[in-house]
Formats: structure tokens, sequence, C-alpha cells
């Protein structure tokens, strides 16, 4: 979403960000990647200004901000955190052409009693499902969730994906099927070999 023309002008970065972009720089045809794998954290989290549709100024925001340790590595500057906009990712795949996905950070979001996901948008009394043209004018913006029971098991040492705790493989599971592209790796800590790797192993 920085994007300089596909992102939340004027809030992006200078320039583009996408595979098509990256072609361009290094001077060959985008028809030479087969694979583009996407890296997307279990819940939301921008730095500076900017929509953030489901963003949490409360409590439960700190609390992700500190497990996930949502600070700038060179600033010390706190992130912005909320939960996973699946309206979003959504967009994201198609933008830049996702054909797979990683996905990070999955441990930061055990404790929590329940797990929110923006499936849309109501501003000003209407249902938005893709992300408006015009976002960073639109204030009012409600996030709709779906809510997703939580877990309480350490994720750290798990390196089968059939031994992830029920709720946590129906999250990743409901995750894989609305981006609509298969999940190949996950990450479980901060750790090297604190992850998952198995292709698509729901089916998506």
């Amino acid at each position: 979403m920085l994007d300089v023309d596909g992102g939340t002008y004027p809030y992006v970065t200078s320039s583009n960000t996408t595979p098509g972009a990256a072609a361009m720089s290094a001077g060959i045809s985008p028809l030479f990647f087969k694979n583009i794998v996407g890296i997307v954290k279990a819940y939301s989290t921008r730095v500076g200004e900017g929509p953030l549709p489901t963003e949490l100024k409360d409590e439960v925001g700190d609390l992700l901000r500190f497990q996930g340790g949502e600070y700038g590595a060179t600033t010390g500057r706190p992130r912005r955190c909320g939960w996973l906009d699946m309206v979003c990712l959504k967009y994201v795949v198609r933008y830049a052409g996702l054909t797979s996905f990683i996905l990070t950070k999955l441990d930061v979001l055990t404790g929590f009693p329940e797990i929110k996901v923006a499936i849309a948008y109501e501003i000003d009394g209407k249902r938005y499902e893709d992300v408006p043209y015009d976002i960073c004018n639109m204030t009012g913006i409600k996030p709709i969730y779906e809510t997703f029971p939580g877990w309480t098991e350490d994720l750290h040492n798990i390196s089968d994906i059939d031994k992830l705790p029920v709720n946590a493989k129906n999250y990743v599971k409901w995750i894989q099927k609305n981006m609509g592209i298969p999940l190949v790796m996950m990450s479980l800590g901060a750790q090297r070999g604190e992850g998952i790797e198995s292709y698509n192993p729901f089916g998506a």
C-alpha cells in the first residue's frame, strides 16, 4: 500500500514497489517471473501517517506492538498496529500479481482471547469489499470484522503444520482460502528454524 502509483497516495514511498517495477529496473520482462511470493504479517502494521482502517488504539494494539516488537530498528519509533485487513490483502494480490505467500509472526497472536480480520469496510452506511480509490480522503471508516477464537499454546517449537493448535490452524486456513493463493511458509518465531515450510497445505 506504499506503492507511489497503486498505494495510499500521498502516504506512500517515492517509488514503485511491485514486481513489475522490479522487472523494469532490472531490464527484463515481467514474463520472466514465474513465482511472485508475498510476505504477509498475521496482523497489520504501518509506519507514519496514512490509512490503517483496522488500527487498534487501545491495550490490544499496545499488546500487539509489544509482543511483535513493532518498533523501528534504527529510530525505535513505535509502529501502528491493528488486526489483519483482508480488503487490502486481496487488493495487493491482484495489484502485485502474487502467486503464493509467506505468513509471518503468527506466534505474536498467541494469548489473545479472540482474533479479528477485516472483511469489508463501512463508510457512510455503505459497505465496501474493495479498497476505495479515494480511501485517503475518507473519514469514519469502520472495519467489518470476522472473529476467530484465539489460542494459548506456544508455537515456537512446532515444525509440522498438523501440530498447530486447532484455532491457529483454522485462522491460517481461512487466510489462505480468502487470499486465493497457496501458503508456502509460516514463521512462528524470530529465530532461524522457527517456522514451517509446506507447499499449499490447505489446497487453495
